[in-house]
């Protein structure tokens, strides 16, 4: 299990990727747009976990959310690693709250 938990973000783009394929998810084209919404399907699930204070199912919830992230990534060839890089650079350069008045 220690292993598991020493892969980089990339490494569990891939495993997560070859996972769903290997159980058929990817027999055909994925619909982006669906497999976002599963992502945010799993986002919900982990809301009403923490609504009932059930703590191993949302994380288990939380989990399945990197999961459907990671494989849709490794699915369509993104870097992640590479994008929150360049995200976190570009917010690092932006305003206090996003120059949003809260």
């Amino acid at each position: 299990m220690e292993t598991e938990t020493k892969r980089t973000l990339n490494e569990w783009s891939t495993h997560c990727h070859r996972i769903a394929k290997e159980k058929g998810f990817w027999d055909k084209e994925r619909n982006v747009g669906e497999a976002l919404m599963l992502i945010v399907t799993e986002l919900a699930e982990a809301m009403e976990a923490h609504r009932k204070q059930d703590q191993p199912n949302f994380k288990e919830e939380l989990a399945d959310v990197f999961i459907r992230l990671f494989d849709l990534c490794g699915g369509l060839g993104i870097d992640i690693e590479k994008e929150i890089v360049l995200k976190s650079e570009h917010n690092k350069n932006r305003p206090y709250k996003h120059g949003k008045v809260c």
